[in-house]
């Protein structure tokens, strides 16, 4: 199980477990085994001078621990527990990332956006699948494989165009932070829907996009 869950105050949407106590070796295994996503380890955050900086060398680095170490991760990312355990017990603080377009897309939209989206889909009843918080205000929304291709198109079925709303599809070739994973000083990665049982199946992105949609249009 995802561990305890804490209510943000305001929303009866959001509801983000907080993983205490748990290594960053035994949730990218449990990723791997219990929901098979495929997780690779990026970079991880070192102290300098009292300052938390990323494992890359660059003081300027964007998202500092939580970006991939390597040009090839691709090819690094594994389904496997066994091999999973392996990478993180070589680098234990090596950020959890999950690459796109595999066993998931997600739907990347401004935070604020995000939970107006969550407490229309809670009204309409909608299944949803696993949903992140990030610590630069985003929130991504786990749907089926093939979001990449469609969203464009069902977005403008809805009336609008993808560069007049902030919202962005990550599909193959990018990637997520997975949780607990921490962004340099700026905090965790955080679940605003945790992974259960119940969201196992994921939902296809035609079923979420119109919430998504207007609340972004109305976050503008």
């Amino acid at each position: 199980m995802f561990i305890v869950e804490e209510t943000i105050p305001g929303t009866q949407a959001a509801q983000i477990p907080k993983q205490r106590g748990e290594s960053l070796l035994d949730t990218a295994v449990r990723y791997a085994e219990e929901r098979h996503w495929d997780v690779f380890p990026g970079t991880w955050l070192e102290a300098a001078d009292g300052v938390q900086r990323c494992s890359c060398g660059d003081a300027a680095c964007p998202a500092p621990g939580a970006h991939p170490a390597r040009t090839d991760w691709p090819t690094q990312a594994t389904g496997s527990a066994t091999v999973a355990r392996r990478m993180w017990q070589k680098q234990p603080t090596a950020s959890i990332l999950l690459p796109t377009g595999r066993t998931f897309d997600a739907i990347s939209v401004p935070e604020t956006a995000g939970f107006l989206a969550l407490a229309r889909m809670e009204r309409m009843e909608l299944t949803l699948g696993p949903v992140t918080v990030t610590p630069a205000r985003r929130m991504e929304f786990f749907v089926l494989p093939g979001a990449a291709a469609k969203v464009p198109d069902l977005v403008r079925g809805l009336g609008w165009s993808l560069p007049s709303l902030d919202l962005a599809v990550l599909g193959e070739g990018a990637y997520v932070a997975a949780p607990p994973t921490r962004v340099g000083s700026r905090g965790a990665v955080q679940w605003a829907c945790r992974p259960t049982p119940a969201n196992r199946w994921l939902p296809d992105a035609e079923e979420l996009i119109s919430a998504l949609a207007y609340a972004c249009g109305r976050d503008r």
